[in-house]
């Protein structure tokens, strides 16, 4: 029996029925292969885009020669499967009514095999193979889109960024991801997100005294030591910094608290672990640098971080699609690769179907009219 991972994927079937298709095809991080043979596949079969594979990571081009050439890039990989008995956002995926009506349940719906399906849709529709037609394309419409596309799908973005099947390609292809402006599939309820906020993680540190509990006297606490680094966060007000023309709410929390050795000891180390969510006017370092002043006079070691992007909605190919979708563009507050087109200089935008607020989670979904909405818009841009 055909397992749905290994089973032929068709590109030019409704784009909500597609993106059933992909979610049935497991594919939790570290387990992308069966999916990519697919997708692979596919693109080879079905379009006349040239194809690239590293590792689980596919890059597919096209080679009209236009003037102007626009990146769609998505991960295909998902969070691991919920432990709920009964949830309905697993695999395989269900519908309410209808297959290809209503809403979508399944891991991945939202994030972002809904995203996925939509560039799988365009190259079948906009670049396919000889002797296929274009599907879904009006009789008016043209041929071929007024720009170059490459279409990016990468594995293990839900893990650890040493991982990144994106990090890999830059790293061994960045001729490939070389473009004008970059789309981003993620879900953003069918609104332009520009750029995303940095992230910094950093541990503060408090040493004491060990003692024993009944004689606290003869030692020092360092987990009460750490009560200002605390009351210093809570006091914080996180600000809100324009960039562009976009509002970016900054946070910075703490996440963690370790400290102690046994029920009897007076603990001799405390360490707070604080997550700094920053506006894309600064850097790591800037940002590392705002956290120090906040905290002086505490030990303070970054134990990781990643940029921001500034929106890149001042180029031409992003104002064009700002148009084409109609809805004011906002904010994306949280990290995504965007940051890392943004870093290869290639600005970059968050677009696609789905809440992202459902992402995750055990009844993630997705609309089929959001899907469709979605590859309508980034259709419409790409043959204007």
């Amino acid at each position: 029996m055909t397992s749905p991972a290994s089973a032929d994927l068709d590109l030019t079937q409704d784009v909500a029925l597609l993106t059933a298709a992909l979610i049935d095809a497991k594919s939790v991080s570290g387990e992308e292969t069966a999916l990519a043979d697919a997708i692979e596949r596919a693109l080879r079969a079905q379009t006349s885009l040239s194809v690239v594979r590293d590792g689980d990571a596919i890059v597919a081009r096209s080679g009209l020669g236009r003037s102007e050439r626009v990146i769609l890039a998505g991960h295909i990989d998902t969070v691991p499967l919920p432990t709920v008995d009964g949830a309905r956002g697993t695999v395989p995926s269900s519908w309410d009514g209808e297959p290809g009506e209503g809403t979508l349940w399944g891991r991945g719906a939202t994030d972002m095999k809904g995203g996925v399906a939509v560039q799988l849709a365009l190259a079948a529709r906009l670049f396919p193979a000889a002797g296929t037609h274009d599907a879904g394309a009006s009789p008016a419409a043209p041929a071929s889109p007024a720009r170059d596309v490459t279409f990016v799908f990468y594995d293990h973005e839900e893990v650890e960024a040493s991982k990144s099947g994106l990090g890999r390609l830059a790293a061994n292809h960045p001729d490939l991801l070389a473009g004008d402006f970059a789309i981003l599939l993620e879900p953003t309820n069918g609104t332009v997100e520009g750029g995303c906020n940095g992230t910094l993680r950093v541990e503060a540190t408090t040493v004491g005294e060990a003692a024993h509990s009944a004689r606290a006297w003869m030692g020092r606490n360092a987990i009460h030591a750490a009560a200002p680094i605390l009351a210093r966060l809570a006091d914080y007000f996180p600000a809100t910094v324009t960039v562009d023309g976009l509002d970016y709410r900054e946070s910075l929390n703490a996440v963690g608290i370790s400290g102690g050795t046994a029920g009897n000891v007076i603990p001799d180390r405390c360490t707070v672990t604080i997550n700094y969510r920053f506006a894309p006017d600064k850097g790591i370092e800037e940002a590392e640098a705002a956290v120090r002043t906040l905290l002086e006079g505490f030990e303070v070691v970054r134990t990781d971080g990643a940029p921001g992007a500034r929106p890149g909605l001042n180029h031409p190919a992003a104002a064009a699609f700002v148009a084409v979708v109609g809805r004011d563009p906002l904010p994306k507050y949280g990290w995504t690769d965007v940051a890392r087109f943004s870093q290869l200089g290639v600005p970059a935008v968050n677009f696609g179907p789905g809440d992202a607020l459902l992402a995750h989670k055990d009844d993630e979904r997705v609309e089929a009219a959001a899907i469709r909405e979605c590859l309508a818009s980034l259709e419409a841009w790409l043959r204007a």
